[in-house]
């Protein structure tokens, strides 16, 4: 039996979805565009297809984008956290970076200094089409974007500050190594974001493994949007003590 006082049910309807992201009005109706294009690419995945050509050559030319509200949350944590130089492995066609570097923008703003957000994407067509994403979206947001085009074991490898925050929205073979490149460059209390921690939980079975294992150093929360969203904050080597 629960001692708390139980909410009273609230049909989906009330339910209000209030966009954080401080930029002009202009800049977020693109990205509601993009967020449509977006599920609707998503929504019309013809799986037959998929096992035919194979995943890698079917997605090439979809968004399949970090979904919006997930954005909004990454968005949110870099202003919280204060995150001024932040990695984004898998950039894809360049939507969540995006809000990453109008977090960016804030945090300089109110915080003073400057700030970077690190791109990764190893297909050149949709690293092409990310440039050319940032610099219709305006606002400055290509100016904090520092694109590195091909094999992120190779393009992480140097040129990293301490860094804030890790967004990892990536192939799953490659996430722990992704992230095993950013962690010496993290700072204590960095954040580590990753998507569909739970629909894809036997794909990221040895990154889960490894940021679980307490000696690793990291304090673990599932979030429960759509497919999980894990967040983890980095404490530093056997926790931090």
């Amino acid at each position: 039996m629960s001692f708390y006082p139980q909410p009273a049910q609230q049909s989906e309807k009330r339910i209000i979805h209030q966009c954080p992201v401080r930029a002009p009005a202009g800049l977020l109706g693109y990205l509601d565009s993009l967020h449509t294009i977006s599920t609707e690419q998503e929504d019309a995945i013809d799986r037959t297809e998929v096992e035919k050509v194979g995943f890698d050559n079917y997605m090439k030319d979809k968004y399949i984008a970090l979904d919006q509200d997930k954005c909004w949350f990454v968005y949110q944590t870099c202003l919280a956290t204060g995150a001024r130089n932040v990695v984004e492995a898998g950039t894809s066609f360049g939507v969540s970076t995006i809000y990453l570097s109008l977090a960016v923008q804030q945090t300089i703003k109110l915080r003073g200094g400057e700030g970077r957000v690190i791109a990764t994407e190893n297909e050149p067509e949709k690293a092409a089409r990310a440039r050319s994403t940032w610099a219709e979206a305006g606002e400055g947001v290509a100016d904090l974007i520092d694109l590195r085009e091909g094999d992120l074991r190779e393009t992480l490898k140097d040129g990293l500050a301490d860094i804030d925050l890790l967004l990892l929205d990536i192939w799953a073979p490659l996430a722990l190594p992704a992230l095993r490149l950013v962690e010496p460059h993290f700072r204590r209390g960095a954040v580590v974001i990753c998507d569909n921690s739970i629909s894809s939980a036997d794909r990221y079975a040895d990154l889960q493994a490894y940021m679980r294992d307490p000696k690793n150093g990291y304090a673990n929360l599932t979030v429960p949007f759509k497919n999980g969203l894990e967040m983890s904050v980095y404490l530093g080597r056997y926790g931090g003590t």
